[in-house]
């Protein structure tokens, strides 16, 4: 992992992805938590201070070290015991049935397996557990879709393996049974890099 992935790319997403429109979705996402809790891609640890006081322990993985360093000083004033790993989604290292809740956030858009990712949530879900995600992807409207196929190339390039087209719903839906999703743009977003699903899925 080179310099513009350890260095440039987790400052960037930091003030990107800081304000107050990305904080309340994250807030909504994260309000009906609780116990045992799984996030992958923590990324640089923004979504640390929206977990209640009913989560009892929080595990967190991301890939890039860059991402880490930043998450460390926020994963410290957390309530709870906590632990820290850099690795992929795809092999996850904790055993079956773990986990009460696994929560993703503008994440799988740029694993390079993404469905051996999901695979790997349902894996470690308790029966019951539910995976809590807000994720942006392929929209609805075929002109927005055109131009998402051809600007993720590029994307990819500048965000770190971001892809702009991935069909989220359908991606789910391929592991879990039962969900719910919301469909929507980003306030000032464009279409191409705001569509957006947030929602549950139970195991």
């Amino acid at each position: 992992m080179g310099f513009y992935s350890r260095l440039i790319v987790p400052a960037a997403l930091d003030w990107v992805m800081s304000g107050s429109t990305f904080s309340e979705y994250r807030r909504s996402l994260l309000a009906n938590i609780s116990g045992t809790v799984l996030e992958i891609g923590v990324g640089t640890g923004l979504n640390l201070a929206h977990y209640p006081e009913t989560v009892t322990h929080l595990t967190t993985i991301d890939v890039n070290p860059g991402m880490s360093r930043r998450a460390q000083a926020r994963l410290a004033q957390l309530h709870c015991p906590t632990h820290h790993q850099v690795l992929n989604s795809e092999t996850l290292p904790m055993g079956n049935n773990t986990f009460d809740h696994v929560v993703s956030t503008w994440t799988l858009c740029s694993i390079a397996q993404v469905s051996q990712a999901l695979a790997e949530i349902y894996r470690v879900l308790k029966p019951g557990g539910q995976f809590h995600f807000i994720e942006h992807g392929l929209s609805d409207r075929p002109a927005v879709q055109i131009w998402q196929h051809r600007l993720t190339p590029l994307q990819k390039r500048i965000a770190d393996g971001c892809h702009l087209d991935r069909p989220i719903q359908a991606l789910i839906a391929r592991q879990f049974a039962t969900f719910t999703v919301e469909q929507f743009v980003m306030p000032d977003f464009p279409a191409v890099a705001g569509y957006t699903y947030k929602g549950v899925a139970t195991k």
